[in-house]
């Protein structure tokens, strides 16, 4: 017997990324909750390796034309499809509309591949869910009007402070063939994206969350020695929004005395022009840039850390954090944490209580540093009740059953 088509297509904007485990975590808890689904993905891959939890999902991925011209003969043929779609006249006007203000190639990209998108889902298909605000709503949303199906998003970050208040607008707008519902990861997102809309109740808070059994507790750590040498990690993009350059500066205010290491994992734009940052601060030797990681390879860096940090910051063009998840991983193996009071980040971690929250300069960060280093049980501490406070209040089972709830209720809709 055939199996049953999957009801639901989830749109991302890559499929699989090492960055975005949040987004891995989800689907893979969304399976195991029953629901079935197709992942429709933007990009192919770049990462070379993948995380262990990618390989635990179970959909199937399928791949749309990254670039229009890459594909010519599926992208024409989909559009002569789409264009016999009830809904076609009326996306082609939505995103007319949409280009007028934006302009731009992605603009263009955007309704072919929904285009594609819309001619190429199963029938079976009565909803659809974007990861992200910007381009995979967009391109969700066009392609839901061709086929008169109600769509849905996650918005996390970038998404939600570099888009356009009229895009969000319309795709929080009841009467502009706007979401059914929508999920952000933080409520300081969420209060920003109910402001916009004219139901604030069509945006949910799901925090993320972490599913601790990915990540067994290490054994008790005892305080580090004062004088002995002082690890430290951080894991995160090598990009403007997560300040690490400020950090290289306050590296450079630490006192001699103190013996430091700097361990990075990620990769990034700004890969070479920090590794020379570095050079020019006469720190090279203290720092170990590892590039891109799996999973098991993250947390085996955590535990031999003696400090978590991640200095997020708000970017030139508005870009910041929410509340990312690499916190809270961190938090699961006890690890003391430094970081910036940006964006949600204040959600999971009371400055003093939960780890240390320091200005974004490099003073208040080599400040914090030092106070880190020379207080290792009070350091201690503050991990013991960021893990507490993880247990207690950011647990993954509660969103992972609010947003199943709603994606059935938005297949079922239809």
């Amino acid at each position: 017997m055939t199996a049953q088509a999957p009801k639901l297509a989830v749109l991302v904007k890559g499929w699989p990324r090492l960055s975005e485990t949040f987004i891995a975590q989800e689907l893979v808890a969304l399976e195991e909750a029953g629901h079935s689904f197709e992942i429709w993905s933007l990009r192919h891959p770049t990462d070379v390796k993948r995380h262990p939890l990618h390989d635990r999902l179970q959909a199937s991925v399928r791949y749309l034309p990254e670039y229009l011209y890459q594909e010519p003969d599926r992208v024409w043929a989909a559009r002569t499809i789409a264009a016999t779609l009830p809904g076609y006249g009326e996306a082609w006007r939505v995103w007319r509309a949409d280009l007028r203000r934006d302009p731009t190639h992605n603009r263009i990209r955007r309704f072919g591949q929904a285009c594609v998108l819309a001619a190429e889902l199963p029938d079976a298909v009565t909803g659809l869910y974007a990861h992200f605000l910007h381009t995979p709503s967009s391109v969700a949303r066009y392609a839901a009007i061709m086929r008169g199906l109600p769509w849905s998003f996650s918005a996390h970050a970038k998404d939600i402070w570099t888009s356009p208040e009229w895009e969000l607008r319309e795709k929080l707008a009841t009467a502009c063939h706007g979401a059914a519902f929508g999920a952000t990861c933080t409520a300081f997102g969420a209060r920003h994206l109910r402001s916009l809309s004219d139901d604030p109740a069509r945006v949910d808070l799901v925090y993320h969350g972490l599913d601790l059994s990915r990540f067994p507790l290490p054994d008790k750590r005892p305080p580090r020695a004062v004088g002995a040498a002082f690890h430290m990690l951080s894991v995160g993009r090598l990009v403007e929004k997560k300040g690490f350059d400020r950090l290289l500066d306050a590296f450079a205010l630490l006192p001699g005395e103190l013996d430091w290491h700097w361990t990075h994992i990620g990769g990034g734009e700004l890969a070479e022009a920090l590794a020379e940052q570095a050079r020019q601060l006469g720190l090279s030797d203290r720092i170990t840039w590892r590039g891109a990681c799996d999973q098991p390879e993250v947390i085996a860096a955590m535990r031999q850390a003696d400090l978590f940090v991640l200095p997020s910051r708000i970017a030139a063009n508005g870009d910041r954090d929410g509340l990312p998840n690499v916190l809270m991983e961190a938090a699961s193996q006890r690890l003391p944490i430094l970081s910036t009071p940006v964006s949600a980040i204040p959600e999971l971690i009371t400055s003093g209580t939960h780890g240390l929250l320091a200005a974004d300069t490099p003073q208040a960060q080599a400040a914090a540093i030092i106070r880190l280093a020379s207080e290792p049980e009070q350091a201690q501490q503050m991990a013991e009740a960021a893990l507490d406070r993880l247990r207690n209040a950011f647990g993954m089972a509660p969103g992972i059953s609010r947003l199943s709830a709603r994606l059935s209720d938005l297949c079922g809709a239809a």
